[in-house]
């Protein structure tokens, strides 16, 4: 079988919990430090091995494909004024050997309809899907340690955490029997299950690595509340048929489609960061301090 080599990035959404900086920029392109959350993510499918991204946009996501395009007048700027490091930023936003194609949704359909969209790029391909609103941080990036496990078990694979009882009505919900240090199998999977009906607390965040026939069971999903499509029950339909796995990442999560998920990510990550870090540390730590001489 083929390696994984294509992934889906579902951005059409609205962003409507950070109006009003979302009403004419996407929210994938909110930065954190000087990166957009799109860019984490596409670098995280690079890492894996990744070269095509296929990108399921709306309106008013034009910055996005702008991102990840040639810069002209930008790049002769940077070249005439002799600033070579951040050209080279510039110009390796994306490898010279990936792909980025792009496919609108014009209806928001729900995630199921934006992954079904990607069936004519992907075909008889075993496929990732990136959430940018999750961004997952990891000595070795999530999707690459999924593809590896990909390339043992040869099925579909759902990136999973645990979550607090009283959130599992925010996820998709897997029920699932340990098989390894990592992997579960799952045996059912529930979309925003209320917590007193939830099998697990084991919830599925914004990576998957899933087989094309997928596609079978999207195709044949009815829509739910709103009109949307999900993909939990298109999994739930190929649950029926092939075998499907909860990988337990190693790394840490931070829920950027959430104000403070995303303000957490700002500060853990820029303390990471080399040209910024000594100087954030040195602002919380006198915030702290402060507070203590206030109380």
């Amino acid at each position: 079988m083929k390696k994984v080599t294509k992934a889906v990035f579902p951005v059409a959404g609205l962003g409507t919990r950070f109006l009003p900086a979302t009403k004419a920029n996407p929210k994938e392109m909110l930065p954190i430090v000087d990166k957009p959350l799109i860019q984490y993510a596409v670098e995280e499918a690079v890492a894996a091995g990744i070269t095509d991204l296929i990108f399921i946009t709306g309106r008013n996501k034009r910055s996005i494909s702008d991102h990840f395009d040639m810069a002209y007048e930008l790049e002769n700027e940077l070249e005439r004024n002799g600033k070579t490091e951040l050209l080279k930023i510039v110009q390796n936003i994306v490898p010279k050997n990936v792909n980025c194609i792009y496919i609108r949704q014009t209806q928001a359909l729900g995630l199921g309809h934006a992954v079904r969209l990607a069936k004519p790029v992907v075909n008889d391909d075993a496929f990732a899907v990136i959430l940018a609103d999750d961004l997952l941080d990891g000595k070795t990036p999530i999707m690459k340690q999924m593809v590896e496990a990909y390339d043992y078990y040869r099925c579909s694979l759902l990136g999973v955490e645990n979550v607090p009882a009283d959130q599992t009505k925010s996820y998709g919900i897997v029920a699932t029997t340990p098989l390894n240090k990592n992997i579960e199998q799952v045996s059912a999977i529930v979309e925003k299950p209320d917590p007193k009906d939830a099998p697990s607390t084991l919830a599925v965040v914004g990576r998957y690595i899933l087989t094309p026939r997928i596609f079978h069971h999207l195709d044949n999903v009815k829509a739910g509340a709103g009109g949307e499509i999900q993909l939990t029950d298109g999994i739930s339909g190929l649950l029926t048929e092939e075998q499907i796995l909860a990988y337990r990442f190693d790394g840490v999560r931070y829920d950027c489609g959430s104000k403070f998920g995303y303000l957490e990510a700002t500060i853990r990550l820029g303390l990471k960061h080399p040209e910024v870090s000594k100087d954030l540390r040195a602002l919380l730590e006198s915030i702290v301090n402060d507070k203590k001489k206030a109380s």
